[in-house]
């Protein structure tokens, strides 16, 4: 879908991209656009040296050439060329800004990272470095500027946050809100949230139980790898309204074992013990 995306290019707005495509315009390959339709002169004059720029950052994989240039409705464009430098991501805290990041995780179509407090979180800066394209639930208002002031650090990679394409689709209500609309099932992770994961890590850093540490990681681990499946229900919803939806739709994705066991019973216990029980 990059490679027949104009609307990156200073002055094409997206209904001029929708003209170039009912003119055949259907790639960057194309020849300069004819006379009939709209632009400007200064925009017709440097048109091929736009097509060589995007023609470049799409052979070097730098989503962040076209992230900065997109309208950010039109962000979800970039998953198909680069999934290759793309990761998923989410994380656990203690609460709301100010307090503190408990686990991380990491999934970029293939293999799953995680991260602890304690333990390895230290090393998630410098990991995260070997993305180009970050792809989150709600991360532009939370995960995002969670991990900026924590570690003090500036996240400057593209990033898709699928809450704003997922809520032009008709699906909203949280992550789980958007799951249980498209059927995803949790089993032993269904009826946890963000609250759980709280009682979870103050109940690990009580006793130390590995059990309960895994049960959080199983519950931040899924929130992480569901994000793929609703990526690509995301691209493939969103390519119907182009004329290249043969061309690329993506298949459901196959998401990976979690290697950690969640065990509700853990969880129903810690939730009784909040409540004094």
């Amino acid at each position: 879908m990059l490679s027949s995306t104009f609307c990156h290019i200073p002055g094409v707005s997206e209904k001029t991209e929708q003209a170039l495509w009912s003119l055949g315009i259907h790639s960057w390959g194309c020849s300069l656009p004819p006379a009939e339709v709209k632009l400007k002169r200064a925009t017709r004059d440097c048109w091929d040296q736009h097509i060589q720029d995007s023609l470049s950052h799409q052979e070097n994989l730098t989503p962040k050439y076209f992230s900065d240039k997109l309208p950010s409705k039109e962000l979800w464009r970039l998953f198909h060329d680069f999934q290759q430098v793309a990761a998923f991501l989410d994380i656990e805290t203690t609460g709301l800004f100010g307090g503190d990041i408990t686990t991380i995780a990491l999934y970029d179509g293939v293999s799953i990272k995680h991260y602890v407090n304690g333990v390895n979180l230290h090393e998630f800066p410098n990991d995260i470095q070997n993305y180009k394209l970050l792809i989150s639930y709600n991360g532009k208002s939370f995960d995002i500027p969670f991990i900026e002031t924590y570690f003090k650090i500036r996240v400057t990679q593209a990033h898709i946050d699928l809450r704003y394409p997922l809520k032009s689709l008709g699906l909203q209500g949280g992550l789980k809100g958007c799951e249980k609309q498209l059927g995803i099932n949790r089993d032993e992770l269904n009826d946890v949230n963000g609250y759980d994961a709280v009682l979870l890590w103050n109940e690990y850093k009580k006793k130390g139980d590995k059990a309960v540490l895994d049960t959080l990681l199983a519950y931040n681990i899924q929130d992480t790898i569901v994000l793929h499946t609703l990526m690509v229900h995301t691209h493939n919803e969103k390519i119907k309204t182009t004329p290249f939806a043969k061309a690329y739709t993506l298949r459901k994705p196959e998401l990976p074992e979690i290697p950690f066991k969640a065990d509700f019973n853990i969880v129903r216990r810690v939730r009784m013990g909040s409540f004094g029980y």
